[in-house]
């Protein structure tokens, strides 16, 4: 093989690795370059070019970790995460032709043929991973199961214990763009997430208004499971029948 050969599959080599930190960035941002080198299994020199490269093709950036207790001097930790541009390489694809199909459903049909649309966006999104959600009897799984259902949706999407509760991140949202137009996405969403959890839910943060992250809290503490809903006929979520 010749040097340009060798050259090239270098960068390629590189490109994939940087591809690997952007997509870890994505998923757990914001984080710090030691867990990201833990992580990959890379050494901070080579984290820290990435990084770099990152920052400077405007797809990273970094804040200030919040310190907790009495830390000695000295700078604080950074927590690097993915800014819009670099979320778009993991696709916005017809972000433009979806805003304008959506306002031309708005102009003819009003607020309600927009949230019809919605429901019927987000219904045919999770309705296919709904058994796989549903048959846990306990909120905890459910949550973990319906984190791996919009995994394999592309949304990247994970769960944590927080308190007395767990918390649904979703580290990527393909529509985005459009649900910062019509949020109507975002709340259509958090209801259908009550609905397959069988309990009240609280969306704490979204990317389309600017955050990190699409955060759900799912209480644990004083709750009880609703009944498993039929496939067909989903059960509401406010509330019990008198």
């Amino acid at each position: 093989m010749g040097h340009t050969g060798v050259v090239k599959n270098e960068q390629l080599a590189e490109g994939r690795t940087r591809h690997g930190v952007a997509r870890l960035l994505l998923e757990e941002g914001p984080i710090t370059a030691a867990a990201v080198a833990e992580t990959l299994g890379l050494s901070p020199a080579a984290v820290r070019r990435h990084l770099d490269t990152l920052v400077a093709n405007g797809e990273a950036e970094f804040r200030d970790a919040p310190r907790r207790g009495q830390r000695g001097r000295g700078r604080p930790a950074k927590l690097w995460l993915l800014t819009e541009t670099g979320r778009a390489r993991f696709g916005h694809a017809y972000d433009d032709l979806a805003i304008a199909a959506i306002r031309f459903v708005a102009e003819g049909g009003g607020e309600s043929a927009v949230r019809q649309f919605a429901e019927r966006r987000v219904a045919s999104l999770v309705d296919p991973h709904r058994p796989s959600v549903t048959d846990k009897t306990e909120l905890a799984e459910r949550a973990k199961a319906l984190a791996a259902a919009l995994t394999r949706e592309g949304y990247a999407a994970s769960t944590r214990r927080v308190g007395t509760g767990e918390q649904l991140c979703q580290h990527h949202c393909p529509v985005a763009h459009v649900a910062a137009e019509f949020p109507q996405l975002c709340e259509v969403e958090t209801e259908m997430f009550a609905d397959l959890l069988g309990t009240h839910v609280q969306r704490l943060s979204t990317i389309a208004r600017g955050d990190a992250a699409c955060t759900t809290h799912v209480p644990l503490s004083g709750t009880e499971l609703a009944a498993r809903p039929h496939p067909t006929a989903p059960t509401t979520t406010e509330g019990t029948p008198s």
